[in-house]
């Protein structure tokens, strides 16, 4: 419930206050209730707006007291909730539970299994902060009924989040988020939630099981000479990835010692993500300075992975729709056969590359929610960093073995005298230029956002960038058998488009650009991609346009 009125929420921030079993939390807000600061009154109220809202992306938010932030509280209702569901559907095998690095990862964790196991369940829990790749793994390797990961992946600091799969090592999907949610919402107090011991520990052969894993899909006896530079960025992937990289005989990475350790706090980036302007920086000074072949990164919980390469003097970073596609060439050449899958948002060049193989191609919504229910699967990558290169083990993107088959692809065209930016250059030749971007724009107020949408539909827009708007999809209808969701797409003469949807996550309206320019042969590209960067920025201009914005 709301508070609407200054006294209510005095008297609903007292009854959280009873019922939080965490000393910190218990302080701050009582500081915040004896505060005179109109500040603290604000913050207090916006505590209490509302509830952290478990959906398909589990929970996630600002650690703080009150049941609009991550806590403890609202952490064991999330596990009674989920344990309610899973004794309810009959689900069998335990509850696996891991953690990465992030402040209050471990104490959510260890909560979690102890709602488990007075539920009646099993809890196995990782024995240290992990990727969450490495969680994923265990919930199909284990039999698990369900797998909990808390982390906030690349979020800022001051967030952590709570991620749910289900036994077949997938995150979950409507109506599974839904039921859990009503059964989260049923539950009064945290003193109603029957806790028993902190679950089982498990062993490190797990880890050791998942690397064997990782390193055996690369090929025996391949080329191995590669210089890279590595960083984690304060996450919890850089043991396993040099671990992986010896094991898989490639040299030492050179590593990022001020980013080398796991820091909750991110010191020395401003946003934990690869895909940030600067976080990479450090690793591109160092490469050049080495004289590096590859930048290879994770994001915190190293389910991403992120590369850049050299570009003259300076060095490029790769985008996820560049890697993608370099990580579907390559498996197609090692003979994996099945679906390769992106999500909407990604680039169409994918689809052109898996008919070139005779592969199956599926296109799905945005996540790998949805992108590891392909039928099929082979392979599936989302432009956010994100792939999925051995749905058998991890069904789910993963940036360690991703990493590892990208260093191979890297030593094996090396070994050529060629690197991965040729091998771009030669999938532009074959499949045309597909150039990618993104516009987001920020809005505070949601109601902007649905106005900005309404405006869209109400206005329909015939032309992009002097490109007509062959045909417009508004995908709450659920075009092409995709479920409905929020978003619009326009697909433009000459295979370019624009699709345009609100956050999933943020405050934000995001508009996936592509261009596509015919390209004649290798002298040509200069030329097409000096026109794809004129026309995704005047793409850029005109939606920003249309949206009024």
């Amino acid at each position: 419930m709301v508070p609407t009125d200054h006294s209510a929420l005095v008297v609903q921030a007292r009854e959280w206050l009873a019922d939080d079993p965490d000393a910190q939390t218990r302080a701050e807000l009582e500081n915040l209730l004896t505060s005179s600061d109109p500040a603290a009154a604000a913050d207090l109220a916006d505590r209490f707006s509302g509830t952290l809202q478990f959906g398909t992306a589990g929970l996630r938010g600002a650690l703080g007291a009150g049941p609009n932030r991550m806590n403890r509280v609202v952490v064991i209702k999330a596990a009674a909730g989920l344990a309610r569901y899973l004794l309810a559907t009959g689900a069998q095998g335990p509850v696996v539970i891991g953690y990465d690095a992030r402040h209050n990862s471990d104490v959510f964790a260890h909560d979690t299994a102890r709602v488990m196991t007075g539920a009646g369940l099993r809890a196995l829990v990782m024995p240290r902060s992990l990727p969450t790749p490495v969680l994923a793994y265990a919930v199909k390797a284990l039999g698990a009924s369900a797998g909990v990961m808390v982390t906030a992946s690349h979020n800022p600091p001051q967030d952590n989040g709570y991620k749910v799969y289900l036994g077949d090592g997938s995150q979950i999907v409507p109506p599974a988020d839904i039921e859990i949610a009503k059964r989260i919402a049923a539950i009064d107090k945290v003193s109603s939630v029957p806790q028993g011991p902190a679950g089982h520990t498990i062993s490190e052969d797990l880890v050791d099981s998942y690397l064997d894993t990782v390193v055996g899909l690369l090929a025996e006896g391949g080329p191995r000479d590669l210089r890279t530079v590595y960083t984690p960025l304060h996450g919890v992937g850089g043991d396993l990835v040099q671990l992986a990289m010896k094991f898989a005989g490639f040299p030492e990475p050179l590593v990022v010692k001020e980013q080398e350790r796991p820091d909750p706090d991110f010191p020395t980036v401003a946003f934990p993500n690869p895909e940030e302007p600067g976080a990479m920086d450090r690793a591109m000074a160092l490469a050049g300075k080495k004289g590096a072949d590859l930048v290879i990164a994770n994001d915190p919980d190293a389910d991403r992975c992120a590369a850049a390469v050299p570009a003259g003097r300076k060095w490029r970073m790769l985008t996820g729709d560049e890697v993608g596609a370099l990580l579907a060439t390559h498996l197609i050449r090692k003979g994996v056969t099945g679906t390769y899958a992106a999500s909407i948002v990604s680039s169409s060049l994918l689809g052109k590359i898996a008919a070139a193989a005779g592969q199956a191609y599926a296109e799905t919504l945005t996540g790998f929610k949805w992108i590891s229910r392909a039928p099929g699967l082979a392979f599936g990558y989302e432009e956010a960093l994100g792939y999925c290169v051995d749905p058998e083990h991890v069904r789910d993107k993963d940036g360690i073995s991703a990493l590892l088959l990208l260093c191979e692809l890297a030593a094996s065209l090396k070994a050529e005298g060629r690197d991965l930016a040729d091998l771009l250059d030669e999938l532009a030749v074959e499949h045309g230029l597909h150039a990618t971007s993104q516009l987001s724009i920020r809005l505070e107020d949601p109601a902007q956002i649905a106005a900005a949408m309404q405006r869209l539909r109400d206005r329909p827009v015939t032309a992009l960038a002097g490109a007509t708007v062959q045909q417009l999809d508004d995908l709450t209808t659920g075009i092409g058998g995709l479920p409905p969701t929020d978003g619009i797409r326009y697909q433009l003469a000459g295979g370019s488009r624009v699709i345009v949807r609100p956050s999933g996550t943020e405050p934000k309206i995001k508009c996936y650009l592509e261009v596509v320019q015919p390209v004649a042969d290798a002298s040509a590209l200069a030329e097409a991609r000096a026109d794809a960067e004129i026309a995704v920025g005047a793409l850029k201009v005109d939606i920003r346009a249309a949206l009024g914005l």
